[in-house]
């Protein structure tokens, strides 16, 4: 894992009573990182500000900054630069994840919402080809003579039986039967299909 690069500008920076609490602090003495906390909190929520500029995520960045500082403070490292520049750093940091971490939540709530709204390739193929049967239906059944359209039309689009079209048409059952089979085939040869 590489070294940990820390800002080098800090503003106010405390110097060795700041790193001393801060060492303390790393030990687990609260009253120093109480210190700390003191000489940081100002400057931590300053930077964080900066970067977020809302106040309500502001405070709470600032907060978790804090924690990670009194969680991590063995990691601090004098030789690499002052207290000030590695608490800032992870201020900056920090501040910087809760905005891409925003963005990339927006990102995904953009593209669910066009997911949602888009109907999928197969839905929008699936009506045009429902469409362009039923175009081709229509103009098979204009090539039926009439009476063969209307026992096509009454059995099955309508769903009556062979009986209940019979006596609808007044007509015998087996002339019904005849013209259905007749218009059968006739539609089935105009829309190509293969018996």
């Amino acid at each position: 894992m590489s070294e940990p690069v820390y800002l080098t500008r800090a503003p106010h920076a405390s110097g060795p009573a700041l790193e001393e609490s801060l060492a303390r602090a790393a030990q687990g003495d609260q009253q120093a990182f109480a210190r700390v906390y003191d000489a940081v909190a100002g400057q931590v929520l300053g930077v964080v500000r900066a970067v977020l500029r809302d106040p309500a995520q502001s405070e709470e960045v600032a907060q978790e900054v804090l924690v990670e500082v009194w969680r991590t403070a063995a990691r601090f490292r004098p030789d690499r630069g002052s207290a000030m520049a590695w608490v800032m750093t992870i201020a900056h940091r920090r501040a910087v994840d809760r905005v891409r971490s925003a963005q990339a939540a927006s990102d995904r709530e953009r593209r669910a919402a066009v997911l949602d709204h888009a109907p999928a390739f197969d839905e929008v193929t699936e009506q045009v080809e429902h469409r362009l049967e039923r175009e081709q239906v229509r103009r098979c059944l204009q090539g039926l003579t009439e009476r063969q359209r209307q026992s096509v039309t009454l059995a099955y689009y309508r769903g009556l039986t062979h009986r209940e079209v019979a006596q609808l048409l007044q007509l015998p059952l087996g002339t019904v039967k005849t013209r259905l089979r007749d218009g059968l085939i006739r539609l089935r040869d105009c829309l190509g299909v293969t018996a």
